[in-house]
């Protein structure tokens, strides 16, 4: 089948991590003989970002990491009926103009006969609400929302015909255990500044911790102001900017311990999604510490394949110990890795894509799916 998504970006990740489970959905697709395209917009923040922070091998590594994806960047003058004409599903995020939503929901009404689906994994449902209140989704088959309080919101406000939960995952061809790389520092956390919305989570949860136990260590991601630098620096903490999607799992490798610091609009309005850093951690095989998040759909076993901290304090014992107990470590790494392996990788979200098309796709779908044996 051809699969169509509309993304913000495949090419880039600078504070977009999307990115990352739409790349590792369309390698399984590819892997299974589908054909599958994204489609970002020429105007993408996160790429222009890209661009300006690192240069364009930043944006050239793209093809280098993941040759077998085929993207296409279109401009006002595209023409989206052509591109879609042999298409049989089409995705559309969120983040996607909402005149190029309205326009993708009105062809499928006038008979178009691909199946289309809107994707949300962002918070701007509960922070933003207008933002997709306004948004015409009268056309669409279906709406995949990224974890069951999404998609009670969505029903509840009557939006889409249909809703079903589609978590992300880890890309575990890219997100995997590297064993063999010498350790150099005690503590590190990849995750971006996030504006206002975990600022003092991170000053309770990383900084403070870090300081106090004289712990090394590095920090990666985007976004970070002055002052948050050098509080970094103050704790013991380097900072080294943005990090691409392949070196991660060798940074993390290097390291005794990460932590997983949640935004607030999750916690306190989305509990139960704990965003994708925490299935690219434990994928990577590293002892992971969270701060404060309910796992209201058991996607985990907290105490098992992570520890949680419900305060700073806490979460300093809980460093200590990992650092300091091998075997305590060790058994946060095999029980990390094998729910990852059980449950939540990108092979597992297109076994379920399918599933959900299997349900409420188009003849010309639901003729051509063939799911596999569950692993």
């Amino acid at each position: 089948m051809r699969f169509v998504f509309y993304t913000h970006s495949l090419i880039s990740d600078w504070n977009h991590g999307n990115a990352h489970f739409l790349r590792g959905v369309m390698r399984d697709l590819v892997r299974r003989g589908h054909k599958a395209l994204a489609l970002e917009p020429q105007q993408s923040w996160s790429r222009e970002n890209l661009l300006h922070a690192q240069g364009q091998a930043a944006l050239d590594r793209f093809r280098i990491d993941f040759p077998e994806l085929d993207t296409v960047i279109y401009d006002a003058a595209f023409d989206h009926e052509a591109a879609l004409d042999e298409a049989d599903i089409v995705v559309v995020h969120e983040w996607t103009d909402p005149a190029l939503v309205e326009r993708l929901g009105n062809m499928r009404a006038a008979g178009a006969d691909f199946t289309l689906l809107f994707h949300d994994t962002h918070h701007r449902a509960v922070s933003s609400r207008g933002d997709i209140a306004t948004l015409d989704l009268s056309g669409y088959d279906a709406v995949l929302a990224f974890g069951e309080t999404l998609r009670q919101r969505y029903l509840d406000a009557g939006w889409g015909r249909q809703v079903f939960v589609w978590h992300e995952a880890a890309d575990t061809l890219t997100f995997r255990s590297m064993p063999e790389e010498p350790r150099q520092g005690d503590l590190i956390w990849i995750g971006n500044w996030g504006d206002d919305e975990r600022t003092a989570e991170i000053a309770e949860y990383l900084v403070e911790p870090a300081r106090i136990l004289g712990l090394s260590g590095e920090v990666r991601g985007v976004r970070y102001p002055d002052s948050a630098i050098a509080a970094l620096q103050r704790a013991g903490l380097s900072y080294g900017g943005w990090i691409a999607n392949a070196e991660v799992p060798r940074a993390f490798a290097r390291h005794g311990l990460t932590v997983h610091i949640p935004r607030r609009p999750y916690v306190e309005a989305l509990p139960g999604i704990p965003t994708i850093r925490v299935f690219e951690a434990l994928a990577c095989g590293i002892p992971l510490i969270s701060a404060p998040w309910i796992d209201a759909e058991r996607l985990f076993h907290p105490g098992e394949d992570f520890l949680f901290a419900h305060n700073g304090e806490e979460m300093r014992r809980q460093m200590r110990a990992v650092l300091d107990d091998a075997d305590l470590a060790a058994s946060l790494v095999s029980n990390g890795l094998a729910t990852i392996r059980a449950r939540h990788t990108c092979h597992h979200r297109v076994d379920e894509l399918l599933a959900i098309l299997k349900s409420i796709g188009t003849a010309r779908v639901t003729g051509q799916i063939a799911l596999e044996p569950a692993q």
